[in-house]
């Protein structure tokens, strides 16, 4: 890989309802690809009716560790989880936060309250500048409470909207939102994701794009995380360098791993 600090901040194992592979194949794939670093951060929807924070998480981290007795003296193996819309059942995402030991958190909506997934959406039925309104709406109340180390995936359903559905939107709409959103994240020395799964999908570009993470920097942004949001241990590190790429291009000189949700700065060299 043409950088030397490969960290790939977002994936998921077997232990995520929509993932393929172990843990294990997942670090073991980052190492073939010379990575320095890997968060293993499996989905969390804690809204969800069938989450139990109780089963999934001690799994989980325990085969992170054992992941870490096996490889750690070849990768930094860290032990992440993606919490999606954790401002829907604040204690609960709480009580997991202090209860469990992790090194990266992830922040994320997939969905509005009390509705499905963004991916399962029939948009013919809804206004979709309602619903994106909603969506900006939940994130800035996600940063202002701020239980989490990344916001992930800043664009998540425009995959949906824009990139399937072929549904045109004018997000300068959302322009003013978006900036109160990083200027949060600035303000509380929050990351903002740059998350490569798009570069693979229907929109060819990454969530968000160059833009939005232009205007993070130009709003005091200080973090950065970069992440596949691989689901297969073969797709590990795919796209990481284009994110680099990018943020580099943004002004950014590093990006940023968390080891006991402490910021680590990683030089783009």
């Amino acid at each position: 890989m043409g950088y030397n600090n490969i960290a790939d901040m977002h994936t998921h194992s077997i232990h995520s309802f929509d993932g393929n592979d172990s843990c294990l194949a997942l670090c073991e794939s980052a190492v073939r690809k010379g990575a320095r670093a890997i968060a293993i951060t499996d989905h969390c929807d804690i809204d969800g009716a069938d989450m139990n924070i109780d089963v999934l998480c001690p799994a989980q981290l325990r085969d992170i560790n054992e992941c870490r007795e096996k490889l750690g003296s070849k990768i930094k193996i860290l032990k992440g989880i993606e919490i999606g819309q954790g401002i829907y059942r604040r204690e609960e995402t709480e009580r997991l936060l202090s209860s469990y030991d992790y090194d990266f958190v992830l922040g994320s909506l997939h969905n509005l309250e009390n509705m499905e997934d963004f991916y399962f959406l029939d948009y013919s039925q809804y206004d979709i500048y309602e619903l994106l309104g909603k969506y900006f709406d939940g994130l800035l109340e996600l940063c202002q409470w701020g239980a989490f180390d990344s916001l992930a995936h800043l664009t998540y359903p425009l995959r949906y909207i824009v990139a399937r559905e072929k549904i045109n939107v004018d997000m300068t709409r959302f322009s003013g939102k978006i900036d109160e959103i990083f200027s949060l994240l600035a303000e509380k020395d929050k990351a903002l994701e740059i998350n490569t799964s798009g570069l693979f999908m229907d929109m060819r570009d990454t969530l968000p794009n160059i833009s939005f993470v232009k205007r993070f920097k130009e709003l005091g942004g200080k973090y950065i995380t970069v992440g596949s949001d691989s689901h297969y241990a073969e797709k590990i590190c795919q796209g990481i360098e284009t994110g680099y790429d990018i943020a580099r291009e943004c002004g950014f000189d590093s990006v940023v791993i968390f080891e006991k949700r402490q910021p680590i700065l990683l030089p783009l060299e």
